[in-house]
């Protein structure tokens, strides 16, 4: 049931982001730059769980776009940051307004208190599965624990 509930929310994604000529893994990338106002390279292969090859054509599809630009890092000129370009971040705005749009319409299906226990739910399965797996918890994957859910009751 996860996995035909994931490939539904996946497949609106894509179908919101493709109006943007962007994929999922290219506004992924243009969050986490805005988040973090620039990032190097091997930092966002890394939070994108990609290789750095195939990050490197991502930032390259990015900057042809004119949505991010590398620049030389204040801290060490031998090194590269992506950042976005002010394109990108207008872009990234649109985008982004597209897409919460999309998921309230999508998502409006469950009232406040589902959605609520959906997300204790879905954390509560993720707490233990990082532990399960890796052997403790986990903070990959967001900023929201279950902890946090809870004490918001």
């Amino acid at each position: 049931m996860i996995q035909e509930i994931y490939v539904l929310l996946d497949d609106g994604d894509r179908r919101v982001l493709r109006q943007f000529q962007l994929n999922p893994t290219q506004y992924t990338a243009l969050l986490l730059l805005d988040e973090h106002h620039g990032v190097r390279l091997s930092d966002l292969s890394h939070y994108l769980l990609i290789d750095k090859s195939s990050t490197t054509r991502l930032v390259d599809r990015l900057c042809a776009l004119q949505y991010v630009e590398r620049v030389a890092d204040p801290t060490d000129r031998r090194v590269q940051r992506i950042v976005l370009t002010p394109q990108g971040r207008l872009h990234l705005a649109k985008v982004r307004a597209a897409h919460s749009e999309s998921l309230i319409r999508r998502w409006s299906v469950l009232d406040q208190a589902e959605r609520d226990t959906l997300t204790r739910l879905l954390l509560k399965l993720r707490h233990q599965l990082n532990i399960s797996q890796h052997g403790k918890l986990d903070t990959k994957g967001g900023d929201l624990s279950l902890e946090s859910v809870e004490s918001d009751r």
